[in-house]
């Protein structure tokens, strides 16, 4: 199965067979002020690629795609915060793009997905993946099924808001959760504090236009004070809602992936502390937080490849 994870910034495809392992993977500019149909021929164009030089192996069954805002139960897109595509049929337009079956689900639950089944969520039927990239997404999973809701679009941990006069965010609301604990609300949150500190840091040094989450995360590794600081409020932040999060559903553990999430201790160790300090005594030391365990490839990639196979099980 090819396995498309969509997100603003970059998207990640792969080909995936049904034990979890990835033939090949390829990434491309997502370029999200173009239309969702260029995105697909795009990807087409490296896929019919791959195929046509390895003909005599493989044959594509299907495609699963990890998506902002996608509902499992109609294949819409709609008005994805950093993606400007409005309202879009996603699975109809990848259908006539590859003339093959297709499944979307949120790209978060497709993390969920490649977790459960190949990643650090084995053996676990209760937890919720979080994916930092460019929002914040979240895929819970209950009782071993992902948690759709009503109207397919359950987990939107991103815009759940922090702050009512915070942060303008690209969904029309302000102060939501992706404003802040995302890359580029690192980014935000390094230039603020490098404004308002007295204290040297080399984040001054670098242009804005060039900083970006994982030169903030080298130099919170060097000791940058304000990096450091900046890691500190992003955990802050982070702990405090997966708290809440947690003692309304009760998770075995929350899975971290993404980008942000290759800050390991950083930010992973600080959200533990600070969700710990905000849980009532009986869901203290019983939840963990781990960073994402597929090894071999995107989870995202992965589980929309899991999510074909799946759907798509007489291929």
């Amino acid at each position: 199965m090819l396995g498309i994870d969509i997100g603003g910034t970059n998207t990640v495809f792969g080909f995936v067979q049904k034990n979890g392992k990835v033939i090949e993977d390829f990434s491309i500019p997502t370029k999200a002020k173009k239309p969702a149909k260029e995105l697909m021929v795009r990807v087409r164009e490296i896929a019919d690629h791959f195929l046509l030089e390895n003909s005599e192996k493989y044959f594509l069954n299907g495609i699963g795609i990890g998506a902002p805002n996608a509902s499992y139960y109609t294949g819409l897109i709609e008005n994805p915060p950093n993606l400007k595509w409005g309202t879009v049929n996603l699975v109809k337009i990848a259908g006539k793009c590859f003339n093959k079956p297709v499944k979307i689900t949120n790209d978060a639950n497709a993390s969920a997905l490649g977790e459960m089944l190949f990643g650090a969520a084995k053996g676990m039927k209760n937890f919720i993946a979080i994916t930092l990239g460019t929002g914040l997404g979240s895929g819970i999973v209950v009782d071993g099924k992902l948690h759709y809701g009503a109207n397919g679009f359950a987990g939107e941990l991103g815009h759940v808001c922090i702050d009512f006069r915070g942060r303008h965010c690209g969904c029309g609301k302000r102060g939501c959760l992706e404003c802040y604990v995302s890359a580029p609300g690192v980014v935000r949150t390094a230039i603020e504090l490098s404004a308002k500190r007295v204290s040297e840091t080399r984040i001054r040094e670098i242009p804005t236009e060039e900083l970006s989450a994982k030169k903030i995360t080298d130099l919170a590794k060097k000791g940058d004070a304000v990096a450091l600081e900046t890691f500190d409020y992003t955990a802050h932040l982070l702990g405090v809602s997966l708290a809440n999060v947690a003692m309304t559903v009760g998770p075995e553990a929350f899975i971290i992936c993404g980008g942000l999430a290759k800050a390991g201790d950083l930010l992973l160790k600080k959200t533990k502390e600070y969700m710990e300090s905000h849980l009532i005594d009986n869901f203290k030391n019983q939840i963990k937080i781990l960073p994402s365990g597929v090894g071999n490839g995107n989870s995202a990639v992965i589980g929309a490849a899991a999510l074909a196979w799946t759907e798509f099980s007489n291929a």
